[in-house]
C-alpha cells in the first residue's frame, strides 16, 4: 500500500501545491524506504515539520551533517528542535555518531524530559554508559509530569470543543469535496501517517481534522506532528463520522460536540502510545507491547470486563455503531451547551431506542472492548463513566507502565555496565510474562555470555528463539555463543534459520560467519561478515568479528582498521579494544598492548579474560609484580577460567619461585587435566629443577594428549634439549 499512497500524495501534490503536501508525500516514501526521494522533495523547505522530515532522510542516507544542519540551523542557534521528543532523539543520534557524546546525553535527555515513555532514548544511554538510575528517568516525578501535561492538554481540548462544533455546523466550505489547505494541514499534524493513507474512510480524516489540530500539545499524550509517529491521541472531540455523513445533518450536529467516549478510547492508546520512535511506528514495539499490556489491565480494573485484544489495532478508529452507543453515554455524563434539558432527554431516549434495536449487532462492538451501559446506569446517569474516571485510569496505566519501564530499564542499565549479575536478579523481578518475552530473555542470554557461562547462555537464547522465532535481537551473540561452545550443528541450523527468516539481517550473516570460522574457513567467514557491514555500517560487533578474521589470517594491518571503524561507531564496544591489544601483543608491542587492554578493561572492570590478558602485557614489560596482582585479581573474577592460574605459574616461573608454581600448576591440573600446555610447562619446571625424569615424564604426557602443531613442535624440541643447560639453550 506504500506505492499506493505515494500515487495519491502525487495527484494532492499536483492539484494542490503547498510545503505541506510535500511533507506528507516525504513521509510516504520514508515508509517506503526511499529516503533519498524524501531527500529532495524537501531540500530547501523551512517548516519545523520539513525540516525534522528532511534530517531524517539524511540520516538514513547517512548525511549526518546535513541532519544535524536542518534541525540546529547554524544562522539560527537558538531555534527549537522540531518534532519534540523525536526531534531530540534523532539529534542525539546524529551527536553520538559523530564523536560528541556530551551533545548526544544533552538531547536524549531532553527527549526523556519531554516524553518518559521514549524507551529508545534510555537504550541509547545505557549503551553510552551515561543512563542515570531508572528509578530518577521512570521514576514518580514522570509521573506527575504525565499526568501534568495530560490534565493541560484535555482543558485545552474540552475549552475548544465548543468553537470545533459551531464552526463545522456554520462554516460555508465544510462540505466541500476538495481539500483545502488548512484542512490538509491539519489533517497531517494531528493523525499518523497510516491514519491518512488509508486506515479509515477519507472523509473520516477530512472531517476530524480541525477537531485533532486543536489538542497539538508536546507531551506524551498528547498529538506528535510528526508524519511517522504514533497516532493522536487526544481527540476529545473528534467527530466519529461515517463516509456518507453530512455536516448538515442532524446526526452529524450531535456527533460533532460528542467527548467523552471518544476520550474513553483515546485514553487507553495514551497508555499504549510510547512516542519518539524514529523509523516506523508500525513494526511491534517492545515498549509499545508493554504500554498495551498497562492499558489493558487499567481499563479491566475501571469495570470493563471484557476482551481488548482488538482494541490494540483499533486505536481510536470505531464503527459508527460503536458511535451511537457512545452518544448515549456522554449524553448522561455533560450537559450539552447548544440543547435544553428537554431536547437532550429526547434525544438520549432516542438514542436508547436505537441502541436496544440492535442489541445483536453491537454485541461484536462490546467484544473489542465498549462498555455497555447496565440496566442500573440507565437508570442513574451519574455512575456512567466520567471525566474523573478515565483520569484516573489513566494515571494507574501510567504508574504501573513507568514501574515496568523502570524494572526493565534498570536490568539493562546494569547490564550496559557489564554489572551483569546484577542484571540478571534485576530481571528476575520482573512478572512472568514479561520476563518470558523475545527482548528480555536475550538480555539474559546476552548477561550470561559476558559473565562466559556460555551453557546458562545457550539455555536463554534457546528459550528466547523458542518464543519469538522472527526476532533477530541477540542472534549475533547466540552465534558467537554456540561459536564457543564448538556446536557446529546447532550454529549450521540457526544460521540457516536466520537467512530463511530475514536475508537482510546483518545478525543472519554474522552467524554464517561464526559457522565458517568454527570450520576454520576464515576466508568465507570475513566475506560473510562483511555482508553485515554493508548491510548495517553500524553495526559494531560485525566490524569487531571481521577484525577477528583478518587476524586469523594474519593480515594484522587490515584487522586493526577494522577495530577503529568498531570504536568509531561504539567507543565502548570492549571487544574491539581487546582485539587490538592482541594484535599488538602478537607484534610484540607491549606499550600498545597495555594501554588497549587498559582502555577495554575500564569499560569491563569485571571480565576475568581481561584482567588476564593485561597481566600477560604487563609481565612482557618486565611489570610481574603488577602482573602477578592482575593475576590475582582475575583469578577471584572467574575461578572456572583456567587461562589466569596458568598464567600465575608462567610468571612465578619467570621469577624463579619453582615451587609456588608448582603448587599453581598442581591445583590446574585438577581443572583441566587433558590440558597439554599445562603438562609442558610443569615439564619445563621439573628441567629448571633439574629433575629430568620428572621433566621427561610431564613432556610425554603432553605429547599424548595430542597438542596443536605448533605446540607439539615446540615439546619435541624441549625433549631433545632436555639435556642441555638452560644457560646454553638461551644462546
Amino acid at each position: 500500500m506504500n506505492r499506493n499512497a505515494i500515487f495519491l500524495c502525487e495527484r494532492l501534490c499536483a492539484e494542490f501545491p503547498s510545503e505541506l503536501n510535500l511533507q506528507l508525500l516525504a513521509s510516504c516514501y520514508l515508509r517506503n524506504n526511499q529516503a533519498h526521494c524524501a531527500y529532495h522533495i524537501l531540500k530547501g523547505t523551512q517548516m519545523a515539520q520539513s525540516r525534522y522530515l528532511f534530517a531524517l532522510s539524511c540520516f538514513q542516507m547517512d548525511l549526518l551533517h546535513e541532519a544535524e544542519a536542518a534541525l540546529c540551523p547554524a544562522n539560527e542557534p537558538h531555534i527549537e528542535v522540531p518534532n519534540g521528543a523525536a526531534g531530540h532523539y534523532l539529534l542525539g543520534l546524529i551527536y553520538r555518531y559523530t564523536d560528541r557524546k556530551k551533545s548526544a546525553v544533552h538531547h536524549f535527555m531532553q527527549a526523556l524530559s519531554i516524553d518518559p515513555f521514549i524507551w529508545s532514548a534510555y537504550e541509547e544511554l545505557c549503551i553510552l554508559g551515561s543512563a542515570e538510575d531508572a528509578n530518577s528517568i521512570f521514576g514518580e516525578a514522570a509521573a506527575v509530569r504525565i499526568q501534568q501535561q495530560h490534565s493541560n492538554s484535555g482543558l485545552s481540548c474540552q475549552g475548544e470543543d465548543t468553537n470545533v462544533s459551531s464552526g463545522r455546523k456554520s462554516g460555508p466550505d465544510d462540505g466541500s469535496p476538495r481539500l483545502k489547505q488548512n484542512n490538509v494541514k491539519e489533517v497531517y499534524q494531528g493523525h499518523s501517517l497510516g491514519a491518512v493513507l488509508g486506515l479509515g474512510p477519507a472523509s473520516q480524516v477530512v472531517n476530524a481534522a480541525s477537531s485533532v489540530s486543536l489538542c497539538n500539545t508536546p507531551s506524551p499524550v498528547s498529538v506528535q506532528t510528526s508524519g511517522i509517529a504514533p497516532p493522536p491521541l487526544c481527540r476529545n472531540g473528534l467527530p466519529n463520522l461515517g463516509p456518507n455523513s453530512g455536516e448538515g445533518s442532524p446526526r452529524s450536529t450531535v456527533n460533532a460536540g460528542v467527548q467523552a467516549p471518544r476520550r474513553k478510547f483515546m485514553d487507553e492508546g495514551k497508555l499504549r502510545k510510547v512516542s519518539g520512535r524514529l523509523f516506523s511506528d508500525s513494526a511491534p514495539r517492545r515498549s509499545t507491547r508493554l504500554a498495551g499490556e498497562a492499558a489493558s489491565n487499567a481499563t479491566h480494573a475501571g469495570g470493563s470486563g471484557t476482551n481488548h485484544a482488538s482494541s490494540k489495532f483499533l486505536g481510536g478508529l470505531s464503527t459508527s455503531k460503536m458511535s451511537s452507543f457512545r452518544s448515549v453515554t456522554v449524553r448522561r455524563g455533560q450537559s450539552w451547551a447548544t440543547e435544553s434539558l428537554d431536547e437532550g432527554r429526547s434525544q438520549e431516549a432516542l438514542d436508547e431506542s436505537r441502541l436496544d434495536s440492535t442489541a445483536t449487532s453491537s454485541a461484536s462492538v462490546s467484544a473489542v472492548g465498549d462498555d455497555r451501559p447496565t440496566e442500573r446506569e440507565r437508570m442513574n446517569p451519574q455512575t456512567c463513566v466520567g471525566p474523573s474516571t478515565s483520569g484516573s485510569r489513566i494515571q494507574s496505566g501510567v504508574l504501573e507502565l513507568l514501574g515496568l519501564l523502570k524494572t526493565i530499564g534498570e536490568g539493562y542499565r546494569l547490564s550496559c555496565l557489564y554489572r551483569c549479575q546484577d542484571a540478571l536478579e534485576a530481571f528476575l523481578k520482573l512478572s512472568h510474562q514479561q520476563y518470558n518475552t523475545g527482548w528480555v530473555l536475550s538480555q539474559v542470554g546476552k548477561a550470561y555470555f559476558e559473565l562466559v557461562d556460555y551453557y546458562e547462555a545457550d539455555n536463554a537464547f534457546s528459550l528466547a528463539r523458542r518464543i519469538s522465532p522472527y526476532t533477530m535481537e541477540g542472534m549475533d551473540i547466540y552465534s558467537t555463543v554456540l561459536y564457543h561452545l564448538k556446536e557446529e550443528l546447532k550454529l549450521s541450523y540457526l544460521a540457516q534459520e536466520l537467512i530463511t527468516t530475514d536475508r537482510l539481517s546483518p545478525q543472519s550473516w554474522c552467524a554464517i560467519g561464526n559457522c565458517y570460522s568454527l570450520q576454520k574457513d576464515h576466508e568465507i567467514a570475513l566475506k560473510n561478515f562483511q555482508r553485515s557491514v554493508n548491510l548495517d555500517s553500524k553495526f559494531a560487533y560485525a566490524h569487531t568479528l571481521c577484525g577477528h578474521e583478518h587476524v586469523a589470517l594474519e593480515d594484522f594491518e587490515s584487522g586493526i582498521k577494522c577495530y577503529q571503524s568498531s570504536l568509531r561507531v561504539d567507543p565502548r564496544h570492549y571487544n574491539a579494544w581487546y582485539g587490538l591489544g592482541m594484535v599488538f601483543l602478537r607484534q610484540e608491542k607491549y606499550e600498545f598492548a597495555e594501554h588497549h587492554f587498559r582502555k577495554a578493561f575500564k569499560i569491563n572492570p569485571r571480565s576475568s579474560v581481561l584482567m588476564c590478558y593485561l597481566g600477560m602485557a604487563l609481565h612482557s614489560l618486565k611489570r610481574n609484580a603488577e602482573a602477578l596482582e592482575m593475576m590475582e585479581k582475575a583469578i577471584l573474577a572467574d575461578k572456572k577460567n583456567p587461562l589466569p592460574m596458568y598464567q600465575k605459574g608462567n610468571i612465578l616461573l619467570s621469577l624463579e619461585k619453582f615451587e609456588e608454581a608448582l603448587s599453581v600448576l598442581e591445583q590446574l591440573k585438577e581443572y583441566v587435566p587433558r590440558e597439554s600446555s599445562v603438562w609442558a610447562l610443569m615439564g619445563k619446571i621439573y628441567k629448571r629443577l633439574g629433575m629430568y625424569d620428572k621433566a621427561m615424564f610431564h613432556y610425554g604426557l603432553a605429547l599424548d594428549l595430542k597438542p596443536s602443531a605448533a605446540d607439539g613442535a615446540s615439546i619435541k624440541s624441549a625433549i631433545e634439549k632436555l639435556n642441555v643447560p638452560d644457560e646454553l639453550e638461551e644462546l
